[in-house]
């Protein structure tokens, strides 16, 4: 595989010619409001690119001055021209609860240029979710049990500090390194929100990713924290079978299905070899009312996150479940306009998938 040559983001490339209006007040900025260029060289040396989005590219970089590894996320203003809350929204979040849990991604650094806005963060080289898990030789419940006691740990955490995720999915899920032990990290915190902790304000945008999206969230009736738990569910659910919980074959009908927490554990496809205990963990989290549905300080106490359970290796059947074409479906992430990607349920699996994932315009 080729390698690309490390770069060092030079600011003599930035133009100055026009004033910049400034996204971030940060001292590390390579640009003035007047369009000047700062004298000062930028303190990271960028890599290799390790991952890539519909506004953004990350690199693996250096920081020149500690030489310690890290990852910065370059973002496009032009391809985020008009969204650039998204992105103030998840610096603030992030240094807000930077350093405060294991299991949730560091902001190390921020700043910008005439053209970018960089986020530098902890490196994160252990891969996806449920890359990982294919990868590897067994898969147990108890291993399940683990993934999801640390998850739950990040969102117990943020929801302490009256913080709704909103957007968690496999694809923001992170090991820290390839390390059998290593760490899951809770990424990308653009559609986070912090709530009134008395409960008197609701949430009302229509946004995250629909596969993982509450009921509530479609109804635009207000909603909270519990859409979180919901996503913990639709996750739990696909780490012990390879497949999603709602489907249909067409986008109305998953919609639908998802609206009616119309779902099942089907014995023929893996479900007889997974206990009650994480069967029931997932309708508490599935809960079609948000007011009945599992908080994640009572999920923390959930027999099926307090006991091991060894049982059968369920990697053959999950590889069985799991897409073999990791596909888009039927529309972007709500709030932009990135592609994403729905696990399936065993309904599309067999009926394949639909697809209208925009091509990656990153340049």
């Amino acid at each position: 595989m080729l390698k690309s040559k490390p770069t060092i983001l030079k600011t003599s490339s930035l133009s100055n010619q026009n004033p910049v209006r400034l996204i971030f007040n940060s001292s590390r900025n390579l640009v003035s409001p007047d369009g000047q260029v700062s004298p000062s060289p930028c303190d990271y040396k960028m890599g290799r690119k390790i991952g890539e989005g519909s506004y953004s590219v990350v690199r693996e970089a250096t920081h020149i001055p500690s030489g310690k590894k890290c990852a910065v996320k370059i973002i496009s203003k032009r391809l985020v021209a008009g969204r650039e809350s998204m992105v103030k929204n998840e610096v603030n979040i992030l240094e807000k609860v930077s350093q405060g849990h294991k299991n949730i991604l560091t902001l190390i650094d921020y700043f910008e240029t005439k053209s970018n806005l960089c986020l530098v963060t902890d490196l994160c080289l252990g891969g996806e979710l449920f890359d990982r898990i294919i990868s590897r030789g067994s898969f147990f419940e108890d291993d399940a049990r683990k993934i999801v006691s640390s998850l739950l740990s990040g969102i117990a955490y943020l929801h302490s500090r009256e913080i709704v995720h909103r957007d968690l999915k496999a694809e923001n899920l992170l090991f820290s390194s390839p390390d059998d032990d290593s760490g899951l990290l809770i990424a990308d915190f653009g559609f986070s929100k912090i709530v009134d902790k008395d409960n008197l304000q609701m949430l009302n945008t229509y946004c995250g990713t629909p596969a993982y999206m509450a009921p509530e969230m479609f109804k635009k009736c207000g909603y909270g924290k519990p859409v979180d738990m919901w996503a913990l569910g639709i996750l739990t659910y696909f780490l012990l079978c390879g497949y999603a919980p709602f489907g249909g074959e067409t986008p109305a009908e998953e919609i639908k299905a998802i609206m009616e927490a119309n779902y099942d554990f089907d014995q023929d496809y893996g479900w007889k070899d997974v206990s009650e205990e994480a069967q029931d963990f997932i309708r508490q989290c599935l809960t079609l009312d948000p007011e009945r549905r599992m908080i994640a300080g009572d999920a923390l106490l959930h027999p099926f996150l307090n006991q091991q359970i060894k049982r059968h290796d369920l990697l053959p059947m999950l590889k069985s479940n799991f897409p073999l074409s990791r596909s888009g479906s039927y529309c972007s992430t709500l709030q932009g306009e990135g592609s994403w990607v729905i696990p399936q349920s065993k309904d599309t699996r067999m009926n394949g998938v639909y697809s209208c994932s925009p091509e990656n315009i990153y340049q």
